[in-house]
């Protein structure tokens, strides 16, 4: 059991805490010594709330050389520990090794030489986190045992990099700003894959709530992949959905089991719903006007106030779109509003689409400073 053992969050300076200078990568005057967004909040609160002992583990290249003097490193370093103390962020441990790549020591990140207190098994490495901007940070954390988060603007490409390095199995998340790092500390991650295999559908879904809207999605019904990609990007969840039905019978299936699934992969990815806003949104789309309400309640309702004069949109029955929101509702135990009017057709269902996934984006945030449940009931 790793319960009664001590965890650890192994922190990067450079790139991670403060700025890194693009010119010679030296913190070496006070004028250079900046502070990432959000990462003094975001300390503080790690700090005051969560149990984990902070560790910075740096490489400060050639630091006491003629090239990156002791004094130089000292006053911005120093100033820098002193501004987070202030705000209760004091750390446990700095380690720093001042070799250069070139000489390919032990003590050099990604290497653990200096890490042995962490590695003599008083500490829940697997239950630790390396946190830095690079993928040495991550290749630390494999090397460590413990979980990666990848401090990346570019959330797809750094998992890209990731995955091209076969580093994936030791990465935890990508995240986009320090907000993030404390939301996945705080709630973990928000993502489900839902398997749904009939004699009529085969569907497997996909979802990261916490996403940046990427998409894949393959039904057989072209007008509704593009239906359901409207509900990925923008809601920002990432959505990765293949269906095989039995479109040789009709749509009917695909459509409302694609429904079920995707509902049930949202209520398992919410999670105990902690933190999230809970309710949601009207969107205007040229002719039409739509609004689609939602409460993340845990009890399923429908009302659909929507009509169409068209049987079909695209290879799409216009009467399975209460079908799917139906299905979507139960399953995702949510209530749901939907009222649409308009005069083209095609508006105005991806009105409703859109409509939704706006609204799921306001229901689904998450504030981790705020780490209660919206109700009082005492469970949702």
């Amino acid at each position: 059991m790793e319960t009664n053992k001590k965890k650890a969050l192994f922190i990067d300076r450079d790139g991670t805490i403060v700025v890194e200078p693009e010119a010679d990568e030296q913190v070496d005057s006070y004028e250079k010594l900046q502070f990432l967004p959000g990462v003094i909040t975001s300390l503080a609160f790690i700090a005051r709330t969560l149990d984990y002992e902070l560790v910075m583990v740096t490489n400060q290249d050639g630091l006491g050389t003629p090239a990156f003097p002791v004094e130089s490193f000292t006053g911005p370093h120093e100033l820098m520990l002193r501004t987070l103390e202030g705000e209760g962020v004091k750390f446990d441990d700095i380690i720093i090794d001042t070799t250069l790549e070139a000489d390919h020591q032990p003590t050099r990140k990604p290497g653990i030489a200096l890490l042995g207190k962490y590695t003599s098994g008083d500490y829940d490495l697997a239950g630790s986190y390396v946190i830095g901007d690079r993928l040495t940070d991550v290749e630390l954390a494999r090397n460590l045992g413990a979980r990666a988060i990848l401090l990346a603007p570019h959330v797809a490409q750094a998992r890209q990099a990731v995955a091209q390095a076969g580093l994936d199995a030791t990465l935890a998340v990508v995240a986009p700003h320090w907000q993030r790092v404390t939301d996945y500390l705080r709630g973990g991650q928000r993502t489900a894959h839902v398997q749904r295999y009939t004699k009529e559908t085969r569907i497997d879904v996909w979802l990261d709530l916490d996403g940046t809207g990427q998409c894949q999605v393959s039904t057989g019904i072209g007008f509704f992949d593009h239906m359901l990609d409207q509900i990925g990007r923008h809601s920002g969840i990432d959505l990765k959905i293949k269906c095989k039905g039995d479109l040789y019978v009709d749509e009917h299936h695909t459509i409302e089991d694609t429904g079920i699934a995707l509902g049930q992969a949202i209520y398992e990815a919410l999670g105990d719903k902690r933190g999230i806003e809970r309710y949601g949104f009207v969107l205007p789309m040229d002719d039409c006007h739509c609004t689609v309400a939602l409460d993340f309640g845990g009890r399923s309702w429908l009302v659909w106030d929507a009509r169409f004069s068209r049987e079909m949109i695209g290879h799409m029955p216009t009467e399975m779109f209460f079908h799917f929101f139906k299905s979507l509702s139960d399953s995702a135990r949510m209530n749901l509003y939907v009222s649409a009017r308009g005069d083209n057709e095609h508006h105005k269902i991806e009105c409703i689409f859109k409509g939704l996934a706006r609204a799921l984006k306001q229901a689904i945030r998450r504030d981790v400073f705020n780490y209660r449940l919206p109700t009082t009931k005492g469970a949702l």
